[in-house]
This record gives C-alpha cells, structure tokens and sequence, in this order.
C-alpha cells in the first residue's frame, strides 16, 4: 500500500521538472527571437534609407544627362534662329546680339553640366583604380569593382566574407575589408551602402527564419567590421537586405547560386555635394 502512493507522487514530481525546464527554454528562445525581430526591423529601416540615397543619385545623375541633351537643343534652337537673323534684313543688331549673349550663355552652361559630370566620373574612376591596383591577384577572384550610373559597386563573394553557413566574418577576409575601409576612409564625401544578396535555397538555423534575415545579418556584419576594426565613420553606413529578390544569375544551376550569394559594397556621392555642383552654374549674360 506504501509503495503504491508513493508511485505517483514520484511520477508527478518528473514532470514538474521536466515542464520547469521546457518554460525557461522556452523563454530563452522566445527572447532571442524578439531581439532577432528587433534587429531586423532596425536593419530595414536602414536599408530602406540607404535604398533611397541610392535611388537619389542614381536619378540625379539621369537629371543631368537630361539636362545635357535639352541644353545642346536649347543651344541648337538658338544657332538656328540666329542664321535665320542673319538671313533676314528685316531683322535690327539689338535682336543679333540678343541671341548672340543667349547662345554664349547656353554653351557655358552646357560646358559646366559637362565639367560636373567629368568631375564625378573621374573621382569614381580613380577611386576605381586604387582599389582594384590594391587587391592581390587571389582576393581579385573574390572581388569585383565596377561603376554603374555615377555608383561604385564592390561585390563580395559569399565564401571569401563569411564563415560557412554563417553571417560571421572570416579571418581571411579581413585584409581585403582592410583595403576597402581605406579607401571609404579616404573620399569622404561619399556615403556606404552595404547589402546582402543570397541565393533561393531555404535556409534552417536556429534563430534565422529566412533569407531575408540571413541577407540583414550579413550585410550588418560588414557594417559593424567596418566601423569597429577599420574606423570607418557609422554616420556614413547603412546596412540593408535584399535576401534572394536580386539576383544576377540564374539560381538553377550551382555557378549561378555561388554568384547570387554576394554582399555588395555601394559608394555614392552625397546629395548635399552633389546639388552643390549643379547649383553653381554659371552666371546668364544681362
């Protein structure tokens, strides 16, 4: 009789301590999870500005290819009208030299949309060049540097930056950061823009529910490298995922996945900057 009461009290005592231990699991887990969405949300954010820092100076730099073309019409329009002047005998010297201030003004102001425009291409091209003339001949393999659109992209491969499966940053990574820190340093009047890219392959760890997160994760990593090894100003940085929506290949093939599976490095003139030189145009003839 003994031995039968003290049966279920044991048993009642097991599970007690086996639900003890499954709640404080359970809250470990579930405040790990509130900071991940915590942090990715703050990372959205980011990267939803630094989209449209982008979005801005890609469509300034179309502004002023416009402004190009219509000033060359402008100044077509004028020439134009000033042969027909000429032509004509009824027309007086007041309206000659009217057109004649005219077109001296629109070639000056063409001239300087040019001289900004050089201006702007030749800094990213020297930026460019000193970053490509600093890479070894392995991490070249790893990195690619163009200049799209007035914007310089450094594309990062998945395997040299991180640690497998993992938004970590390698050891060997850390030179190649080294020579981008420097030149981010060195021409500080642009803004940085790091961004994630994975390929579509589902992934399953703990405490990363997606690629979107993965992406995030990778492209912070870089940021936090950036401005805690490197000294790169955080005020300049933003950080952003784009998880599997851009690719650049196609994801059915394991070449294509490897070149999907990429952080991109993305330096832009600053806004302020950038209207400066517009703004300073040169004065019309009175």
């Amino acid at each position: 009789m003994k031995y039968s009461i003290l049966a279920p009290i044991a048993l009642v005592v097991v599970v007690l301590t086996q639900s003890c231990v499954s709640n404080k699991k359970y809250t470990q887990l579930q405040s790990s999870y509130n900071q991940l969405q915590d942090k990715n949300r703050d990372l959205e954010q980011k990267y939803q500005s630094g989209q449209q820092d982008l979005t801005g100076s890609s469509t300034r730099v179309k502004s002023l290819e416009e402004q190009i073309a219509s000033e060359k019409l402008n100044n077509s329009n004028l020439q134009e009208a000033l042969n027909k002047c000429l032509s004509s005998t009824s027309q007086g010297n007041v309206n000659i030299s009217k057109l004649v201030d005219e077109i001296n003004s629109s070639n000056k102001y063409i001239q300087h949309l040019v001289n900004v425009k050089n201006t702007s291409d030749s800094l990213n091209m020297v930026l460019t060049n000193n970053l490509t003339r600093s890479l070894s001949a392995d991490e070249s393999k790893d990195v690619n540097v163009k200049v799209l659109k007035g914007v310089v992209y450094i594309s990062l491969s998945d395997n040299m930056l991180y640690k497998s499966g993992s938004y970590e940053i390698s050891e060997k990574a850390g030179a190649t950061l080294a020579k981008i820190a420097k030149i981010i340093t060195d021409y500080k009047g642009y803004d940085v823009l790091i961004e994630g890219n994975t390929d579509n392959l589902p992934i399953s760890k703990p405490n990363i529910r997606n690629n979107w997160d993965l992406s995030a994760l990778r492209a912070s990593s870089v940021v936090q490298s950036l401005q805690n090894n490197y000294g790169v100003e955080p005020k300049r940085l933003t950080a952003g995922g784009r998880g599997e929506y851009n690719p650049v290949a196609d994801n059915s093939t394991e070449s294509g996945k490897a070149q999907n599976r990429r952080t991109q490095i993305i330096i832009t003139p600053k806004l302020d900057q950038f209207m400066d030189l517009i703004g300073k145009a040169p004065e019309k003839a009175q």
